[in-house]
């Protein structure tokens, strides 16, 4: 695992990131632009178990040239890490061991809230604010480090 400014070095010009929001039972996944300025929602994944997480993630990492994952790092209010954060590290670290680009921790304080809320404002209606919830937390994700490495 390495931090976001070692990613900013190794990613080439043209080529793109996915984010991914990690619940218990969901993972939401993002995808940005090849010029890394727009993350978009992709697609939610129903979690079974680490092995098809892992399985899925290379085949859009293969389909769509991707050149690094930012994973939300759910984190407490105050910047502490909990049990969430500390589950994500653990499967992160797991995906690490079979994927070989580059994997980021990106802190995801209020990703979900401002996912819905986004959603909100754009006036969809709240089943599929529900439905839609861990993509669109993804790229929340997503655009948060996207707007990090273009500064």
């Amino acid at each position: 695992m390495m931090d976001i400014n070692e990613l900013k070095k190794q990613i080439n010009n043209k080529s793109r990131l996915i984010g991914v929001d990690m619940g218990s039972k969901r993972v939401g996944i993002s995808i940005s632009d090849e010029n890394r300025k727009i993350a978009t929602p992709f697609k939610t994944i129903n979690y079974e178990n680490i092995q098809m997480l892992i399985k899925e993630i290379d085949r859009i990492i293969n389909e769509n040239n991707i050149s690094g994952i930012i994973f939300g790092n759910p984190k407490n209010m105050d910047g502490t890490e909990g049990s969430s954060s500390q589950s994500v590290k653990d499967k992160v670290k797991l995906i690490s061991e079979k994927i070989e680009i580059p994997l980021v921790l990106w802190d995801e304080r209020l990703s979900t809230v401002g996912a819905f809320n986004l959603s909100r404002q754009l006036d969809v209606n709240v089943t599929k604010r529900v439905k839609n919830i861990d993509k669109n937390a993804a790229a929340f994700i997503l655009q948060g480090a996207l707007d990090f490495l273009n500064n």
